[in-house]
């Protein structure tokens, strides 16, 4: 449907894949799995240690691009998927757009809105040569930073769903 010549609803910038869903008990590395119920607080079957820094509804759901780990793999930090505490691992997407205020549709129903850029700790200080967990530090580096997430919409996710990048909010 139209409204003054303009399409309903959001307008698609960019589209990507969810190429990893990534949980743990608690702690890094996450384990992947194949499937995740999205609710207002984040992954089901997911938890953090630490409630201070991580978690809550503002950081429901860390992010992070396939693309960006393997370009720190190529630059030989022992990184994987999950590694460096993310639940969501994209591929497709050019990251350095990923910022606060910027809305994802994933899956048939899930919409998260990224709230801010996440601080490295030395928690995923394995995932990096001489455990420089600041190589994906926004400050340090920009645009090489996992993202936190609220969740605007809950639903399930399945690896390989299609993830959009949203204007028009």
């Amino acid at each position: 449907m139209e409204t003054n010549g303009r399409p309903k609803g959001p307008m698609v910038l960019a589209r990507g894949t969810l190429a990893s869903i990534n949980i743990s008990d608690g702690g890094v590395p996450k384990r992947r799995t194949n499937g995740a119920k999205v609710a207002r607080l984040g992954l089901e079957n997911d938890a953090q240690n630490d409630k201070v820094h991580h978690g809550g509804p503002d950081r429901a759901v860390c992010i992070y691009s396939l693309q960006k780990v393997l370009a720190l793999r190529a630059e030989g930090h022992p990184i994987e998927p999950g590694s460096v505490g993310e639940n969501l691992t994209v591929d497709g997407l050019v990251w350095e757009l990923i910022m606060p205020g910027v809305r994802l549709r994933i899956g048939d129903s899930v919409i998260l809105e990224v709230t801010s850029f996440t601080s490295p700790c030395k928690t995923i200080r394995r995932a990096f040569i001489e455990g420089r967990f600041a190589r994906i530090s926004q400050k340090v580096h920009p645009g090489w930073s996992r993202v936190y997430a609220r969740v605007i919409d809950e639903g399930d996710l399945k690896i390989g769903d299609r993830v959009e990048v949203l204007a028009g909010w």
